[in-house]
């Protein structure tokens, strides 16, 4: 165990650190999942801004890479551009 308060200080904040960024990453990972299987285009063009900020968020505090978050994007506006 860490003898300096600077340490221990350190640990709380990286624990509640991660705690909180694996809730926002998971809850996009199922905003996501829930988006494509939708099969009305009119609810997913609806539910696409705010998984698209959610995604944004993430690569702004480097959870996820920039690229990767573009990635996911585009082929969520593909799926929802493929419906019917």
């Amino acid at each position: 165990m860490a003898n300096h308060q600077s340490s221990i200080k350190r640990i709380r904040q990286t624990e509640s650190r991660r705690l909180e960024n694996k809730y926002y990453a998971k809850t996009t990972r199922n905003a996501i999942k829930k988006l494509r299987t939708i099969t009305q285009k009119d609810a997913a063009t609806e539910q696409y801004p705010q998984v698209a900020s959610m995604l944004d968020k993430l690569a702004k505090k480097n959870l996820i890479h920039k690229n990767k978050a573009s990635n996911l994007k585009s082929k969520l506006s593909h799926y929802i551009n493929t419906l019917a």
